[in-house]
């Protein structure tokens, strides 16, 4: 294609592009895709959840710390990355507890997705990859992420909506991340336990007893050879990841050979594509390419 393609990625916090879908990035990166990540609060409210950085001077100043690992993770995929510029809202701890005034999770939609509308108009994806309707999990912000991406995906197009958001684009495709799917963690957990390993994934595949899968799997992506930079840019997330923690243990090996992809539920589509898919921009054509703005 005379220009390259441009991918999108629409998370909530700082991590959440390292832990979700990181190694599709890394893999399309060193294809020659362009890829954004855009963050839409700054992680203000998640707790400190690796014990080695649970120090004062690290949570007096949280918001910078975890910009800083956000830049540090952003250099390890090679990926271009822009905050949105929203309060992280922090997760209840019941669902009759309100969210702090001024939070992402309380904006109106039109305000929230204002500026993910304008950043898909300047770096004209043709794919964005965000969470389903339940946010992946019940967190107020990946909830509100889902919401602003989606509408983002209708609006940016439109030039009667948000006029003052840029020149309109329309992305060609949207996907909803199913990277946390029982179906996964069952294949993994069997292959731990057939080895005689100690399988982290039993309480992981508890939840799912009673929640049936709501978006089937569309699309896998292979990109196995690309775990280690996952891991490498979820690490850089120190605040939020402890390296001793469930998700190392599993060795990359084992996930490589048992669950080589990230997958994906098509949500959207404006291009033929044939279902199943193993590449995010399968139907997309050159006459549907042009180059981007920014």
């Amino acid at each position: 294609m005379s220009a390259p393609l441009r991918l999108m990625a629409v998370h909530a916090h700082p991590d959440d592009e390292s832990s979700k879908g990181a190694a599709t990035m890394a893999r399309y990166v060193r294809e020659g895709v362009e890829v954004l990540v855009c963050t839409l609060t700054g992680g203000e409210r998640g707790s400190v959840l690796n014990p080695k950085m649970d120090r004062p001077e690290i949570v007096a100043n949280i918001a910078a710390v975890r910009k800083a690992e956000m830049d540090h993770a952003r250099e390890i995929l090679g990926v271009q990355q822009r905050f949105m510029g929203f309060v992280d809202s922090g997760l209840p701890e019941n669902e009759d507890e309100k969210l702090p005034e001024g939070c992402f999770g309380v904006q109106k939609l039109e305000d929230a997705a204002a500026p993910l509308v304008a950043a898909v108009r300047d770096f004209r994806p043709h794919v964005i990859i965000t969470y389903d309707d339940d946010g992946g999990y019940p967190h107020p912000d990946h909830i509100m992420t889902n919401k602003v991406s989606v509408e983002a995906f209708e609006a940016a197009g439109d030039p009667d909506r948000y006029p003052d958001a840029g020149d309109p684009w329309q992305p060609l495709k949207l996907y909803y991340q199913m990277g946390f799917t029982k179906e996964r963690f069952e294949a993994l957990h069997e292959a731990m336990t057939s080895r005689g390993l100690g399988s982290p994934y039993a309480d992981w595949i508890a939840r799912w007893e009673d929640r049936p899968a709501k978006w089937p799997v569309t699309t896998r992506v292979p990109c196995g050879d690309y775990f280690q930079i996952r891991d490498e840019a979820l690490m850089a997330h120190a605040t939020q990841i402890d390296p001793e923690s469930w998700w190392f243990v599993c060795p990359r090996e084992l996930q490589q050979e048992i669950w080589p992809t990230e997958d994906y539920h098509l949500a959207r589509s404006l291009v033929d594509t044939e279902l199943p898919e193993d590449d995010l921009f399968a139907g997309i054509h050159a006459e549907d390419v042009s180059p981007a703005c920014h």
